[in-house]
């Protein structure tokens, strides 16, 4: 198959665009055999099937590299609690926030938890999802984390989209137990069994004051480094409680939130590798104003994804288009960095090698869109342009 008259932005960088005006793009199977301008052709691949995109924008499929998109219920009185005043602090202290949505995903049938999931999915693939994070952590028990993962497991059975699940057993201590024993006594041995059943592509955790401290994290951490699991962190999202640099000593895929990360943490970051993953859907619904520090990241090289960070209390977003908007006007990313942020340093956080970028050997994963250049995706607001999605190498 062969894309011709195609306007490409193959993201040659961790914050460039590597734009191509009349290129071709040629695939087989799910792998692109071959991406340039139009004049450089291989003679081999003239004769292949042909579709005009009539000067089209193309970028690599889109990648959610950070979700919670499967649980139960919602949170909607939490947002009238926030208008009214309440930080979030004080919700989750008060019993709501992540326990709240713990009772009511632990209610839900697996069936359930599909069915709810199913329309966020939905909105983030008629965007161009190709590639979606799910994690677990609003079980905190064996059954309900298991429950999770499954769940997202099937998503990637019944909708066309590459499903990375990370186990986040460590997201909050359930009602009338210490973090330690918790981690003892559910937390690890639930991460067992869940690699044991094969549901689980890298484990996460919540650093941060109403949450787990680093100590406890490290513990987590050692766990998933006996199995062979990679790791990420949610970290300094709050305050700063050292958690970007545990991720770091790690080598962990990906440190996400980071408002209160500063320079030193972006150095240790770069040295490692871990992707920053920028989350202003969060930033944005609890009315924050500390700021992730982007110049830092940039100064250090350390590459930046963004995400939606699709969950029912902080962070109600099915938008990755809205979030790459955000991420350009809230912090000042450039939409080369926002495209890259989406597309090649998302698949870098999930630690995927094979897709994010139009190169030779890479995945057949395509967002079409019905506009004329990459800067236009970061521009508009609620307005979704893709004209097509390319899955595997399907148009």
């Amino acid at each position: 198959m062969l894309l011709t008259n195609a306007n490409i932005a193959t993201v040659a960088g961790p914050a460039e665009t590597g734009l191509i005006e009349n290129g071709i793009i040629a695939c087989r199977d799910a792998q692109i055999l071959w991406a340039g301008p139009a004049a450089a052709l291989p003679d081999t691949l003239h004769d292949d099937d042909r579709h005009d995109l009539q000067g089209r924008l193309v970028t690599p499929g889109l990648i959610d590299c950070h979700t919670h998109v499967v649980h139960g219920g919602n949170r909607a009185r939490e947002f009238e609690m926030r208008l009214e005043g309440a930080r979030y602090e004080e919700i989750a202290r008060a019993g709501g926030g992540i326990v709240s949505t713990v009772t009511q995903t632990r209610a839900a049938s697996e069936e359930a938890l599909v069915a709810a999931a199913l329309p966020r999915v939905d909105a983030l693939i008629a965007e161009g999802v190709t590639t979606l994070e799910i994690k677990s952590g609003y079980g905190l028990e064996l059954d309900t984390e298991l429950r999770m993962l499954r769940a997202a497991r099937r998503i990637a059975e019944i909708r066309p989209i590459v499903v990375r699940t990370s186990f986040l057993g460590a997201h909050a201590t359930p009602s009338g137990m210490d973090a330690d024993s918790y981690l003892d006594e559910i937390c690890l041995p639930a991460l067992e069994a869940a690699h044991a059943e094969g549901l689980v592509d890298a484990v996460d955790g919540f650093c941060e004051g109403i949450a787990f401290t680093p100590a406890q994290i490290r513990r987590v951490f050692d766990h998933a480094r006996a199995l062979g699991l990679p790791v990420k962190l949610h970290a300094e999202q709050l305050s700063h409680t050292g958690g970007t640099r545990l991720a770091a000593e790690f080598g962990a895929l990906s440190a996400d939130h980071l408002e209160y990360a500063d320079d030193a943490d972006a150095a240790v970051m770069a040295t490692s590798g871990t992707v920053a993953v920028i989350l202003p859907g969060a930033y944005y619904t609890l009315h924050e104003t500390q700021a992730p520090p982007i110049e830092a990241f940039r100064r250090h090289g350390v590459p930046m994804a963004l995400a939606t960070d699709c969950n029912p209390g902080s962070s109600p977003l099915t938008s990755l288009l809205l979030t790459m908007n955000m991420g350009a006007t809230l912090f000042r990313m450039t939409p080369a960095e926002c495209l890259a942020g989406v597309t090649r340093n998302a698949a870098l956080a999930l630690g995927l090698h094979d897709r994010g970028t139009i190169a030779t050997g890479a995945r057949a994963d395509l967002a079409i869109w019905d506009v004329e250049h990459p800067r236009e995706l970061s521009y508009r607001i609620g307005f979704n342009p893709l004209w097509k999605r390319v899955y595997g190498g399907e148009l």
